[in-house]
């Protein structure tokens, strides 16, 4: 989930429009909305954000500070015009990146890929028997070769991967994936995305690597039988 900040609707309705056709979830706030939500929602529910994108307007600077007290989620800027000064106080103030408008949506998606891959840590992959799924983005390996998955099966692994030593609810994967704000799509999307996944898997490793059990949720798993968690 990308979160777009701006004073001026249509120009947040715009990007996450063109977001969503890249099969990317955003939710939108005003600054004020944003500051309020910001500072009462919890650590779980700031860790399903995969980027703040700002937009042109007044207290970016202050706002930009305040996300980075909290997280170290990519943050954004989008400016409306060049301006060295402008530019330089917006750096200072921790953002990650200035893009000057317009910008194409999945020039975001890959600028927050590359900072991601700046500044993920050393240990980038995670082995599940022979499966190996990366945290910056790119496809998963099986024995080496490279799985292509669909942006949002892609996610879905590689929450199961982060969480592989518990099970999570269908909710949870709802909101990593998609995000806490989108009523637009129904929570039992996840399911049909978790099937076409372990079918793919399935026809790559031989056997089922996602086990559910009913009422407790989705735990990934080596090859039964085999220690392959790492």
């Amino acid at each position: 989930m990308i979160i777009l900040v701006d004073d001026r609707t249509d120009v947040t309705d715009a990007y996450r429009s063109s977001l969503g056709r890249e099969g990317v979830s955003a939710a939108t706030f005003t600054p004020v909305d944003f500051d309020t939500w910001f500072h009462s929602t919890s650590g779980p529910d700031l860790a399903a954000v995969e980027a703040f994108v700002l937009g042109d307007f007044e207290r970016r600077e202050s706002l930009a500070r305040a996300i980075k007290t909290r997280t170290e989620v990519p943050a954004i800027a989008l400016n409306d015009a060049t301006g060295l000064e402008a530019t330089l106080k917006l750096f200072a103030a921790g953002v990650d990146d200035v893009v000057r408008k317009p910008v194409h949506a999945r020039e975001i998606i890959a600028r927050i890929g590359a900072i991601r891959r700046r500044t993920v840590t050393p240990s980038r992959a995670t082995d599940v028997g022979d499966l190996r799924v990366f945290s910056d983005g790119r496809d998963p390996e099986i024995l080496g070769d490279v799985i292509a998955l669909p942006r949002r099966e892609r996610r879905i692994l590689e929450y199961l991967v982060a969480n592989r030593n518990r099970r999570v609810s269908r909710n949870q994967i709802f909101n990593a994936v998609y995000g806490l704000f989108d009523e637009e799509v129904e929570e039992s999307v996840v399911e049909s995305h978790i099937s076409k996944l372990r079918k793919k898997l399935r026809q790559a490793m031989g056997y089922d690597p996602i086990d559910t059990k009913r009422y407790l949720g989705y735990q990934i798993i080596g090859r039964p039988g085999a220690s392959s968690l790492s």
